[in-house]
């Protein structure tokens, strides 16, 4: 189960096997991207890129390297592991673990320690690792002596001293066990807030994704951990990025809690142009909810990291769009000035939806990105992909500047990344918590013509102060189709309101997109809910009339 795999990368295997085979579905969009193998394998060019041991190490020298890096041709160096470690199947590769008494900074006296991943399976491209301390650079040198291969029928003694890791991951003082945050895998990484539950993933970058060529999967060559001084809360981590299309200088400031929080900074220098470029990308899954039941074979009600896309535009207002398990692709871009912040959010946060003591849906975090300084214009890009199992990560967000992405440009992005059960922040509006679709039309009559049925479900500390005449009403917005039968009704057992309508189609099967919030004697009092619905063929339009009905 997803529970097991503490590992990013581990998953994305899944994603990048579904987008292949997502292909076959597409009619106006195709997806093409690598299998796992060829994402962690892929080429990095001059791993050797520390200064020489004991040398003077900075985040400025770090951009200087990734800036001339730029401007030199991409080298392919592909990871040369031993068959041994690279045939390892799933089961085998969990057999080797690396020795907690070996934990990095374990006789110090920092709130944080460091354990590393070994190479093997999929996992099969060397990270370097390296030590700041008072200013200075020094490697941490890869031994066998560091891990215990348990049942892999793999002999450490017998494997290069030179190997390199494949990540790592790091512990907080209060659970030494347990991880915090762990970067395994291309650009991917994931961290927990006080539940102490790994749910989606984020990237450092992400280049062409879904666009009808291969998406190409920047990597994580080099890191730097800068050791953190007695009674620091925080651990300093940079990251050297580099790809065919471009490199980049990453320092991620980490201070462990609720909810765990990163101060993230990129210097990207592009090689080549980029058509799409995704900064601050997030990868979720989403398969059963209460607005998709697409899947709905399986026993539990409900199957998903995350449930929804959430943004703060540049100009203040709170969007909430539902994810969803299309039956194709499904790509969405919200275009924005300056945003304010978006994330992937899991706000469904009952036991009873999901019945999975297993794996524990409820407790996955949000990751909220808040973006710092002035990102321009650009758009939040939301991919939605089919997936018919949860190991399958089908969800990805981004943003997306409107610049041209060209050589010889120094891109700066700075955001905070906050990952935990709370939304850190509020929007002091009634908020969607459930979203319910079904077929249209009133009970007891005999339907006539085909029509969607959307209930949505607000909740919020606003509803306390409406007056007994205050009347709620739903605004509704829709790109086509006849909305009807409408209303706005409190449901006192969440105690909020139920916005909910019917949204008749066109002969087009084109998808509709569609906005709803709610309003108090003419003023917004929620965020907006907006949606897109792909209608059936009209062919394929049921009207699921009771033989009794005349």
């Amino acid at each position: 189960m997803r529970i097991s795999l503490p590992y990013p990368q581990a998953e994305s295997r899944g994603l990048r096997a579904l987008l292949k085979s997502s292909m076959r579905l597409m009619s106006k969009a195709v997806l093409m991207v690598s299998a796992l193998a060829s994402v962690t394998a892929c080429a990095v060019s001059q791993p050797t890129v520390n200064p020489a041991k004991g040398e003077a190490f900075s985040y400025a020298w770090l951009k200087g390297h990734a800036r001339n890096l730029a401007e030199k041709p991409f080298v392919s160096a592909k990871g040369d592991v031993p068959d041994v470690l690279s045939n390892l199947d799933w089961d085998e590769y969990q057999q080797l673990h690396f020795k907690r008494e070996q934990s990095l900074w374990q006789k110090a006296d920092t709130a944080y320690r460091a354990t590393f991943f070994h190479l093997g399976q999929g996992f099969i491209t060397p990270v370097h690792i390296n030590v700041v301390e008072d200013g200075k650079s020094t490697p941490v040198d890869y031994s066998s002596k560091m891990f215990d291969y348990g049942d892999s029928h793999v002999n450490g003694k017998a494997l290069p001293q030179d190997l390199g890791f494949a990540g790592f991951r790091m512990q907080f003082a209060t659970d030494w066990e347990r991880d915090i945050v762990a970067f395994l895998g291309a650009s991917y990484f994931r961290a927990v807030g006080a539940e102490m539950q790994y749910g989606l993933s984020a990237r450092g970058l992400a280049i062409d994704t879904a666009m009808n060529k291969p998406e190409e999967f920047p990597v994580f060559t080099n890191f730097w951990f800068e050791k953190p001084k007695p009674n620091s809360e925080e651990v300093t981590i940079y990251a050297l990025l580099d790809s065919e299309s471009i490199t980049g200088a990453y320092r991620f400031d980490v201070k462990a809690g609720e909810p765990l929080t990163m101060r993230v900074d990129a210097a990207l220098y592009p090689r080549k142009e980029i058509e799409r470029l995704g900064v601050a990308p997030l990868t979720s899954m989403y398969m059963i909810g209460e607005n998709d039941r697409r899947t709905n074979y399986d026993w539990r009600p409900e199957i998903h990291d995350s449930d929804g896309l959430e943004m703060l535009t540049g100009n203040g207002e709170w969007l909430w769009r539902p994810l969803g398990n299309p039956e194709q692709l499904r790509f969405n871009a919200y275009m924005d000035n300056n945003p304010k912040g978006f994330g992937l959010m899991q706000r469904d946060r009952n036991f009873d939806h999901y019945l999975d003591d297993g794996v524990f849906y409820e407790k996955r975090p949000h990751l909220w990105i808040e973006p710092i300084g002035n990102w321009g214009e650009g758009s939040v890009q939301l991919v939605e992909i089919p997936t018919l199992d949860e190991t399958f990560d089908n969800i990805v967000a981004f943003w997306n500047p409107a610049q041209a992405i060209v050589p010889g440009q120094e891109l700066l992005y700075s955001y905070n990344m906050y990952w935990g059960s709370e939304a850190p922040v509020q929007s002091g509006k009634a908020t969607v918590q459930s979203t319910y679709t079904g077929i249209g039309g009133v009970v007891g009559k005999k339907r006539d013509y085909y029509s969607k049925r959307f209930a949505i479900d607000f909740e919020g500390d606003i509803f306390q102060m409406l007056g007994h005449s205050t009347k709620v009403e739903p605004v509704i917005e829709a790109s086509r189709g006849r909305v009807e039968i409408t209303s706005a009704r409190p449901q006192h057992h969440i105690a909020g309101y139920r916005a909910m309508f019917d949204l008749v189609p066109d002969e087009s099967v084109e998808p509709i997109n569609i906005k709803v919030h709610l309003e108090a004697n003419g003023q917004p009092i929620s965020e907006s809910w907006v949606y897109q619905w792909n209608p059936p063929a009209p062919e394929d339009r049921e009207l699921h009339n009771a033989g009794h009905l005349k």
